[in-house]
């Protein structure tokens, strides 16, 4: 006998009550795995490489002025490193706005994929909306 569980705060009403909707079908996913990989991939790497560069101007900053190399501002180290943070925070977006929906991966940076992109999220908050306006009425 299946066990019954109350649905997390986050699902969606009706999923804890079965893993299958009404009409038999198995759930579609949202986001198939392979897309979803791809772009925890391209966020990994547009979002991290910024950020190291962010904590290496810290180091590289106070390596050049203990050894009297050079007299660095502080405010342009901070200047420095939190242009590589913002940097790392647009890397979130272009990470995942980027990544081919294709069951082939795209090119190495993948900015043919954006518009395509941008359309789908924008369909997508569109069909949430309307589906918000008709369960309210």
């Amino acid at each position: 006998m299946a066990e019954q569980r109350n649905a997390l705060p986050f699902e969606p009403k009706g999923a804890g009550k079965g893993s299958k909707p009404a009409s038999g079908t198995p759930r579609q996913e949202a986001i198939p795995r392979y897309v979803a990989d791809r772009m925890a991939r391209r966020v990994v790497v547009f979002t991290g490489l910024p950020s190291l560069a962010g904590m290496g101007v810290f180091v590289g900053s106070y390596v050049v002025v203990t050894r009297g190399i050079a007299d660095i501002p502080p405010g342009l180290t901070l200047t420095g490193s939190g242009l590589f943070f913002i940097l790392g925070l647009v890397g979130l977006s272009v990470g995942v706005l980027t990544a081919s929906w294709d069951p082939e991966p795209g090119s190495l940076l993948g900015f043919e994929n954006f518009r395509p992109n941008v359309q789908r999220m924008r369909e997508s908050i569109r069909a949430q909306k309307q589906q918000q306006k008709q369960s309210k009425t």
